[in-house]
């Protein structure tokens, strides 16, 4: 990726996680954290990865945000000084448990000396 579009990404990870946090009024995304952004060299889409607080909620909170996407997509045109904003599509983040999962393999490999 391009200096621009890492640049680009790192401005849309900062602003959705503003407006999640202090715009949208859904409460199924109130605790919703963007972890990450991937945004495509022409702009016309950008992948959002965000996780949640509770795992049991977050097919809910996929189709909450899916739903806010249009809202969100308005205030980055506000907040974002590029010609074209891309189209969101938000996806959640296995990275985290992922990571959780590792770490008690890790620990239980630690127990078991």
């Amino acid at each position: 990726m391009s200096i621009k579009i890492d640049r680009i990404a790192s401005n849309i990870v900062k602003e959705v996680s503003y407006i999640i946090a202090n715009e949208v009024k859904d409460s199924d995304i109130r605790f919703v954290t963007i972890t990450d952004a991937k945004v495509t060299n022409d702009l016309s889409f950008a992948k959002i990865y965000f996780t949640v607080l509770d795992e049991n909620r977050k097919k809910d909170t996929l189709i909450a945000l899916k739903n806010a996407s249009g809202f969100i997509r308005k205030e980055l045109a506000d907040r974002i000084d590029i010609r074209h904003i891309p189209e969101l599509e938000f996806v959640y983040d296995e990275s985290i448990a992922y990571g959780k999962k590792i770490e008690n393999i890790i620990e239980q490999i630690h127990d078991g000396d």
